[in-house]
């Protein structure tokens, strides 16, 4: 009995790892397969990269906790180091924000800010500056939000959405329509609430999203702005890697995204450059160790060997494909119209988004469950 019971333990191990192996584009390979030289799961120890004569090993002595490489045009993850292990995201959460909040109201739309506006802000959160009695465009909120990460920004714009509450459920909603199912939403603005976790993985995700919308482009894009208040006082991208800043050299093709910090999260950074018509995406998640300006070094050395590698490295799995809409709404996700191509049509980026079959999200469902590790989350906003 106790070998049969082992036989039907190791059938059954087998069957999962053979529908794991039939999907197709829109589930991490890293999850997906079983382990092999070139495409290790993701509990192996150490980063994920395919090892290929010819091609540069990531760079060593990298110290976050989580982080990816994503050729956002192909989709295809480059390398990797625990992209789907739930971590507190600290504002680069904005980025699941804007792509959900953003296409509902045009730039030019006016808010009058209310006390009930900014209420519930959180002790030590960023701030941009909103005043309740003054009035707003919507575009100088998103660069309020994208630029300083503003948490007063965010509350006025989900308190225009419908509400804090409903704000965090629709970010959910739309993260699980992306295929982003590590992604917990607590607080909208990334301040630091037990339970509210998200990975390197999904981040990614939101940002490859968010390029494909040109106003997200341009907001995230942004060095440097005014923000009404008495004189119109001027605000910098918190972003260093964007800016130049704070002893952070401008990186070379930088097109954005999204910085965060909080105590629960240590630094995090979304970021995006584009060279010789190749775009790559970097997620770096809480580095350890406590240098100066880590959080940009360890993304800068990441996108330096993406772009030495990029079109000749083997990847190592796919981004969840996601398609565009021409009328404005968040984008959705497309792993059932397998072969297909869906392109944002205002954008400028135009990525070539790869599409899968609908099995391969369904299995993506069921093994990102069984292999994400989740930690709760506690602490000061940011």
């Amino acid at each position: 009995m106790a070998s049969d019971a082992r036989v039907s333990k190791k059938a059954a191990a087998m069957a999962l790892a053979a529908v794991a192996g039939m999907s197709l584009t829109s589930i991490p390979a890293a999850a997906a397969v079983r382990p092999t030289a070139r495409q290790p799961v993701e509990t192996a120890p150490g980063a994920q990269a395919a090892s290929v004569p010819g091609i540069p090993k990531p760079p060593t002595g990298l110290s976050a906790l989580s982080w990816l490489v994503a050729d956002a045009d192909t989709g295809n993850v480059l390398a990797a180091k625990a992209p789907h292990r739930k971590l507190a995201p600290a504002s680069t959460i904005k980025t699941l924000f804007a792509v959900t909040v953003l296409p509902k109201f045009t730039s030019g739309t006016v808010r009058r800010v209310s006390t009930a506006d900014l209420a519930g802000l959180g002790s030590g959160s960023s701030v941009v500056g909103v005043k309740a009695g003054r009035r707003y465009t919507v575009d100088d909120l998103w660069r309020g939000v994208f630029l300083r990460s503003g948490n007063d920004a965010v509350h006025v714009l989900a308190a225009m959405n419908g509400g804090w509450r409903k704000t965090a459920q629709e970010m959910e909603q739309n993260a699980r329509r992306l295929g982003a199912h590590d992604t917990t939403v607590k607080s909208p603005d990334g301040y630091d609430v037990p339970g509210q976790v998200s990975s390197a993985y999904d981040l990614t995700l939101f940002a490859r999203a968010g390029l494909a919308n040109d106003d997200f482009a341009r907001y995230c894009g942004t060095p440097r702005a005014r923000f009404p208040s008495v004189g119109g006082t001027p605000i910098e991208n918190s972003n260093r890697m964007l800016a130049g800043s704070h002893g952070v050299s401008r990186y070379p093709g930088i097109i954005g995204v999204k910085n965060g910090y909080t105590s629960k999260a240590g630094n995090t950074l979304i970021a995006a450059a584009r060279r010789n018509g190749r775009t790559l995406l970097v997620t770096v998640l809480n580095p350890q160790s406590k240098v100066a300006n880590g959080v940009y070094k360890e993304a800068g050395s990441l996108l330096d060997w993406g772009f030495r590698s990029a079109g000749t490295a083997e990847p190592v799995g796919t981004l969840h494909a996601v398609q565009g809409t021409s009328d404005g709404r968040p984008l959705l996700p497309a792993a059932a119209q397998a072969n297909a191509v869906g392109v944002h049509p205002g954008s400028r980026w135009r990525p070539a988004l790869v599409l899968g079959a609908g099995l391969a999200g369904a299995a993506a469902v069921g093994l990102t469950g069984l292999l994400a590790m989740g930690r709760r989350v506690r602490g000061r906003g940011e």
